[in-house]
């Protein structure tokens, strides 16, 4: 990944706290990886499976561990932790195009919207009535933004994003293409005719820095509003249903399902294509494996998982047969127990 900006080592050794070893005015146009790195890029070794890559690579510089000085001979940045140093570099090198500031001819501003200082407006975008987007924020092209919603100070909605009407977004937040912010909660009322609706009277809240991947939905509350905390990361493809609330920092992965009304806490980590029931709650620090079903309440930190991983077709039908001989088996189990009991209990 490259980009027109030239660093010296020395300029990004200080940027992520790093020491040098090496040029220190040699310049890096560039991040790659060990394997595809050429001359002036700077590549990184975090994973130790692939520290054989080290004495082959064409990289200007490498970002290493301390105790890993001594596998390379080039030019080298040492930090604890070098996927972190790659990390808050990438924004240097970030080959993404620059948002024109103002608003594009063919999008829509209605009089009531306040637009502050650096806003962009990109094409075919509609901004609705009273509206409020800080500075610096960007709508991307064909984005909807419904009425008496705000945008934070250098917030990004990249191209047809759809926020609907009484959202609030905070600074820094980035929301994806395709996603859908305050849609409404699925909420219906059985009754002699048929299913009747109820409307969703709450709206969402999104903090500072979040990220909302691709074609993720946000749905609003039904009578509170939905809530994102600051620093929440979320994947691609993920439900979000009405009136969840999600603590600051937790993050989760694409394909996850998240029921209405459920609480998560604070740094807690959701693999993807899990599936949360609604009405439960997850305390700060839980951690849930990829395909995990939680349909009760985790009232403790850790690690949890559910689901079985793959095997062989013929292995798993005849476990998916046992599977519903368990009770079966189980009765048997206490009843043979009993009799161990019951013998031993003679025998004295």
């Amino acid at each position: 990944m490259t980009s027109n900006r030239v660093w010296t080592l020395r300029a990004l050794a200080d940027l992520i706290g790093a020491e040098l070893q090496g040029d220190e005015s040699c310049e890096i146009a560039g991040l790659n990886t060990l394997q595809s790195a050429g001359s002036g890029e700077l590549a990184f070794l975090a994973n130790s499976a692939y520290q054989k890559h080290l004495q082959i690579t064409s990289a200007t510089a490498v970002i290493l561990k301390p105790d890993m000085a001594s596998a390379f001979s080039g030019n080298k940045l040492l930090l604890d932790n070098p996927y972190l140093g790659y990390a808050k570099l990438t924004s240097l090198f970030d080959p993404a195009p620059v948002a024109e500031q103002g608003v594009h001819p063919t999008a829509f501003v209605d009089p009531t919207a306040e637009l502050g200082s650096g806003v962009s407006v990109g094409p075919n975008a509609s901004v609705g009535a009273d509206v409020i987007l800080a500075d610096d924020v960007v709508v991307g092209a064909g984005c909807v933004i419904g009425d008496n919603t705000s945008i934070g100070r250098g917030s990004r909605l990249h191209a047809n994003v759809s926020v609907y009407h009484g959202v609030t977004v905070g600074a820094d937040t980035t929301l994806h293409s395709g996603s859908v912010i305050g849609a409404d909660g699925f909420g219906f009322a059985p009754g002699a005719e048929g299913w009747v609706k109820i409307h969703q009277l709450g709206g969402v809240t999104i903090g500072d820095r979040v990220e909302v991947g691709a074609c993720t939905t946000i749905d609003r509350g039904a009578l509170d509003d939905t809530v994102i905390a600051d620093g929440v990361i979320i994947d691609n493809l993920v439900q979000v249903a009405h009136n969840v609330k999600i603590g600051e920092n937790t993050a989760i992965a694409g394909c996850t399902g998240i029921a209405g009304s459920a609480t998560i806490g604070r740094n807690c980590t959701i693999g993807g294509a899990s599936c949360i029931k609604g009405h439960l709650t997850i305390v700060d620090g839980v951690n849930i494996s990829a395909t995990s079903f939680v349909n009760k309440s985790i009232l403790e930190p850790g690690s949890f998982s559910s689901g079985t991983v793959a095997t062989a077709t013929k292995t798993w039908r005849k476990n998916a047969v046992r599977f519903g001989q368990l009770d079966q088996m189980a009765g048997r189990l206490t009843a043979l127990e009993k009799v161990f009991a019951s013998h031993n209990e003679d025998k004295q």
